[in-house]
């Protein structure tokens, strides 16, 4: 078994076929114990279940009878919580009749309990309840797991009829979702590029921690912190804030353990602010994985300028100011991306677009940089 890709993640092996075929033979013989001398109803919960099914089917031996039973209620690697019923059972069925709900995993049991609610409606002799799968720790319900074949940590799975976004079922053995830590990057590009919007979105679709320098000044100073105190005292005097207390503030947020990625914005924009962070990365054991650079022609971003000021009251009000923060730009801050090309880190974007369209080529640049990592 070797790790594989499905869509944009990547799954490793986890458990092989012969441990699925124990487990299998364990729970046709509770089962037959079960049923007696009886009938089963199984209930094969689509789409997961469907191999789990057929092969717990050629290893019970005693009658039996399958029906079918079609629910939603993930979407990508996570359940939404809203269980659907897309293919039901007629009642008769199912009445006076012992019957085994036939579940490939069971975590947070939210699917199961409107198994259960529905098919008790249906007024069985007996409801039992048997999984291939089974997670403890993400379970959340009070009923009953009769049958369980293996407990598992609370790993998202793929594999044996289980899927991750429709991919993976016909996997004759289990993966498990790889745990990948999301790049540490600075997305960069003079005024007016779009940094800030695409940074939002990113940091909400990857789960990433966002760095603006703005808005760590805007929260130190509120909250009156020291840091807060000292760059207050700089900025009141029209002075520029010195990069050691930038750091400072950098530096708390970045000590968090559970960070996953960063999103830099605004920051490095001088080379010696770069030399700075990548020695601060190095302290916390973490490197800058990339700067990414929104390229966007001169004449566009005065036009998004003029635009901005227009309609925010921001100082973007007029050419001359624009053309001036354009200069500094190229002057102090572009240097950086010569300092980062160095390093070969240095990746660029076409920035005109809609908004989607360089969101997805950003996400494009940021998914082969994880798969060369």
């Amino acid at each position: 078994m070797k790790e594989i890709r499905l869509h944009d993640k990547t799954f490793v092996p986890y458990i092989n076929k012969d441990k699925i075929a124990q487990a299998i033979a364990k729970l046709s013989s509770q089962i037959d114990d079960y049923a007696q001398d009886e009938t089963i109803v199984f209930v094969v919960v689509l789409k997961g279940s469907f191999i789990f099914a057929a092969d717990l089917a050629k290893s019970y031996n005693k009658n039996a009878i399958f029906e079918f039973y079609r629910l939603k209620s993930y979407e990508g690697t996570t359940s939404t919580g809203n269980v659907q019923i897309l293919v039901d059972i007629d009642d008769e069925l199912i009445k006076n009749k012992k019957v085994v709900v036939i579940e490939d995993i069971v975590d947070s049991g939210n699917t199961l309990e409107k198994i259960i609610e529905e098919l008790t409606k249906k007024q069985p002799a007996d409801l039992k309840i048997a999984t291939l799968f089974y997670k403890p720790k993400a379970y959340t319900k009070d009923f009953k797991i009769d049958f369980v074949g293996m407990e598992i940590p609370n790993d998202f799975i793929v594999g044996y009829g289980l899927d991750y976004n429709e991919l993976g079922r016909n996997l004759p053995e289990i993966y498990r979702l790889k745990e990948e830590k999301m790049i540490d990057f600075i997305l960069f590009g003079p005024p007016g590029a779009g940094k800030g919007t695409q940074a939002q979105i990113l940091k909400d679709k990857l789960g990433l921690t966002y760095i603006a320098t703005g808005d760590l000044f805007r929260h130190h100073i509120k909250n009156q912190t020291p840091l807060g105190q000292k760059a207050k005292s700089y900025i009141d005097k029209g002075d520029l804030v010195p990069d050691e207390i930038t750091i400072d503030m950098i530096k708390e947020i970045i000590s968090d353990p559970n960070i996953k990625g960063i999103i830099f914005d605004g920051f490095p924009r001088t080379v010696k602010q770069a030399e700075f962070l990548d020695k601060l990365m190095a302290e916390k054991g973490l490197i800058i994985d990339a700067l990414i650079a929104l390229n966007v022609p001169e004449e566009r971003l005065i036009k998004r300028l003029l635009q901005r000021g227009q309609t925010s009251g921001r100082s973007d009000d007029n050419e001359q100011t624009i053309k001036h923060r354009l200069d500094l730009y190229h002057q102090k801050t572009e240097p950086v991306k010569e300092y980062y090309k160095k390093q070969n880190k240095y990746h660029e974007v076409h920035g005109v677009g809609t908004i989607e369209e360089v969101n997805q080529r950003l996400l494009d640049v940021i998914n082969s940089i994880k798969l060369r990592s």
